[in-house]
């Protein structure tokens, strides 16, 4: 039997943070970090990390442990995660960081076909010797439906469907995408479901929130103390629109007005992620709910 993951998923401003700490402090569970920000340390603020009060409440796993200088994998986070997942007894992943949760979801072997250099180079040789039109051969003869799909000169990816069939004896088309029924977890997945003009308002309320607590300063701090403009980490919404402004070159008031120009694309290409996955069961809410009832039902459905 596979082991259950609650999963709190969504949009930035959502509400995860407050229904994740109910179903924690409920089921005695341990809440992992799902947000490519708040992995690093110093970066509290502008990520809306859960305050230390909230993390006492509930133990949680993932949030700054990098270094705001270090770049950081989707395949480095699912093994993180995967470690915390089997170590704890009750799993909830929180966070909109919708490739986090794809990893996670996919067998671990996913992509595991490995490579051949000796393949690659014998396919490179004829593609050197004989022309890119001879290897597209080659792979019309053994797949023609990714022949179809790949021009000749895509040299590159004609080698590798070359080398999977080589490696596998299956065409690289014929070979099953996994699904979610291969996910290593039973994963429980649920998204609070507010109107989209309530939750683009939740974004400018938060981040004038943010300015009010001292996100300049914090962007500050980071520049000061090291940390280049073209680090991953920097690019993150709420450090990228302000750095201009330590520079002299925009001002704050038109920092703060892209900051939420931008936030609000991103809650709608989180929404466009997250609708797509038929796992989530998105449970209507709207400013004036109680959270505890929809902490409830997770927990019943949980335990059941």
């Amino acid at each position: 039997m596979k082991k259950r993951v609650i999963g709190i998923v969504g949009p930035t401003a959502s509400g995860k943070t407050a229904l994740s700490l109910l179903v924690g402090k409920r089921l005695g569970g341990d809440i992992l970090c799902m947000d490519s920000m708040q992995i690093y340390k110093g970066m509290d603020i502008g990520t809306a990390k859960p305050t230390k009060e909230e993390q006492a409440v509930v133990p949680h796993h993932l949030h700054s442990f990098l270094a705001p200088t270090e770049s950081f994998s989707v395949s480095q986070y699912a093994e993180k995660a995967r470690e915390v997942i089997d170590r704890v007894n009750v799993p909830i992943l929180v966070g909109g960081t919708g490739m986090y949760l794809q990893s996670l979801s996919l067998p671990m072997d996913y992509g595991a076909v490995g490579g051949d250099e000796g393949i690659r180079k014998h396919y490179h040789e004829i593609a050197d010797t004989q022309g890119a039109e001879a290897l597209h051969r080659i792979l019309e003869r053994v797949d023609p439906a990714s022949a179809a799909r790949l021009h000749p000169n895509d040299i590159r990816r004609v080698v590798r469907a070359l080398e999977v069939y080589d490696l596998t004896g299956t065409p690289l088309s014929a070979q099953r995408m996994p699904g979610p029924e291969d996910a290593p977890y039973d994963f429980q997945l649920y998204a609070l479901d507010m109107p989209r003009e309530i939750l683009y308002s939740r974004v400018d309320q938060r981040v004038d929130q943010m300015m009010r607590d001292g996100l300049l300063d914090e962007v500050k701090r980071l520049k000061d103390s090291g940390v280049p403009a073209d680090a991953q980490s920097m690019q993150g919404l709420e450090y990228k629109e302000l750095l201009p402004v330590l520079d002299g070159k925009a001002s704050l008031e038109e920092a703060v007005s892209l900051i939420k120009l931008r936030t609000r694309h991103y809650a709608k290409r989180q929404l466009t992620w997250f609708k797509r996955d038929e796992r989530i069961r998105w449970i209507p809410f709207k400013p004036g709910d109680a959270l505890g009832p929809i902490a409830e039902l997770i927990c019943k459905s949980f335990s059941g």
